[in-house]
């Protein structure tokens, strides 16, 4: 008990003496030891990356989650050490509502099939988030998680450290100084001339007393700068390993920016295939809007009135179709197609502008890229989701789609 009272007592004069000297200081009344310029340059690189790793995870996190309710919960379960729950994506979520209205209004009828469809890529959409999310997490957020709860900790604790024993290096220096002041004054030289010798008694005592004090302060000086180079030392090679934690960064920050690249790779190539099917099923769902077979549209105005055919018939513009070419019908009921065994028809070419960048599948399809102009029409016995597109020498099959035809 004696003991814990007189360390008890030694950390209080301890502590007081430490906020002296800093209350002097900011003061202006007390001498401060610089650090050099290298060491000053090490702090403010630390300070800088600790600051803007701290936005930057809060902003990934607010990226990756926006949900604040849904943040503060992760946050909770990381620090009770449990695991997170497994949550549903959004666009999981969506799909499910989709492919339950589906089930209502039928599967079977046109409006029901692409909700289904539709849902299906909302799905693969939200589970493709999910994995993003996995793996951003774990490649880049955790990281610089660790280095703020972890490296930075470390360098904080040593630079209290070191801010402790520069306070206790100062405190000693100026100790040292007042000794030294009043070890002068003492021995200065006294006035024989005074009647009572008893003074100058005193004043040798007092001179050899401060002269102990002296000793006693350039010894206690020689410890603490002794400390305080060792903590220093310490400190500046904690800094210094600040350069190896931007390394760390930077593959981390690669590897978040690959998953991001595969994720929106792997959304556009979803939507992409959504479109083509919703494409594909647009001519079973609008039959009217695309006239790719001339017989159907000859005989139905051949057996109708002509007002009711001139009422039920949609003023669509129809797609100039090539008349039979003797060797070309077969092949194309095969479904294989020569655009080089294709030619024109003598008159009532399209032309259309092209929507969105296509890449062709095979050689019998035509590249397009946005915004260009082609020459299109159609072949007896093709699919009417697809035309003949012309760009100069270059011929190929075409999605409809895809082309915004012109009138």
């Amino acid at each position: 008990m004696e003991f814990n009272v007189k360390k008890l007592a030694s950390d209080a004069g301890v502590f007081f003496s430490r906020a002296m000297q800093f209350t002097e200081e900011k003061l202006g009344q007390a001498e401060k030891t610089e650090l050099d310029a290298h060491f000053e340059n090490l702090l403010a690189r630390a300070d800088c990356t600790k600051n803007w790793t701290e936005k930057i995870l809060r902003q990934t996190e607010v990226l990756l989650q926006p949900n604040p309710s849904a943040r503060v919960e992760e946050f909770l379960y990381e620090k009770l050490d449990r695991k997170v729950p497994s949550r549903v994506t959004n666009g999981e979520l969506l799909a499910q509502y989709m492919t339950e209205a589906a089930s209502d209004f039928g599967p079977g009828t046109p409006y029901g099939k692409t909700l289904i469809k539709v849902g299906e890529t909302q799905r693969r959409l939200g589970a493709a988030e999910r994995e993003f999310i996995h793996s951003a997490s774990i490649n880049f957020l955790t990281p610089l998680r660790n280095f703020l709860e972890g490296d930075w900790r470390t360098i904080s604790k040593e630079r209290r450290i070191l801010q402790n024993r520069r306070l206790d290096l100062d405190a000693c220096k100026a100790r040292l100084k007042k000794a030294k002041a009043a070890e002068a004054k003492a021995a200065a030289v006294p006035d024989f001339q005074e009647t009572r010798p008893r003074n100058y008694v005193l004043s040798a005592s007092a001179s050899a007393l401060w002269s102990d004090e002296v000793e006693k302060a350039e010894h206690e000086l020689r410890l603490t700068q002794t400390e305080f180079d060792r903590q220093a030392e310490v400190t500046r090679l904690l800094l210094e390993g600040i350069s190896s934690t931007h390394v760390n960064h930077l593959r981390c920050l690669h590897e978040f920016v690959e998953s991001q690249t595969n994720y929106y790779a792997q959304c556009y190539q979803f939507m992409l295939d959504l479109q083509k099917q919703l494409g594909s099923s647009k001519g079973e769902i609008f039959s009217g809007t695309f006239v790719g077979n001339a017989e159907s549209a000859s005989s139905t105005a051949a057996t109708s009135p002509p007002a009711v055919a001139a009422a039920t018939l949609p003023a669509v513009p129809t797609i100039p179709v090539v008349p039979t070419i003797v060797g070309v019908p077969n092949t194309v009921a095969e479904g294989v197609l020569n655009p080089n065994e294709v030619k024109p028809p003598a008159s009532g070419t399209r032309r259309a502008r092209v929507l969105y960048d296509y890449e062709a599948a095979d050689s019998t399809e035509l590249a397009l890229l946005a915004d260009e102009m082609i020459t299109v029409y159609s072949l007896p016995g093709m699919d009417p989701d697809w035309l003949i597109g012309e760009r100069g020498n270059q011929k190929g099959k075409v999605p409809v789609t895809y082309l915004e035809l012109l009138s």
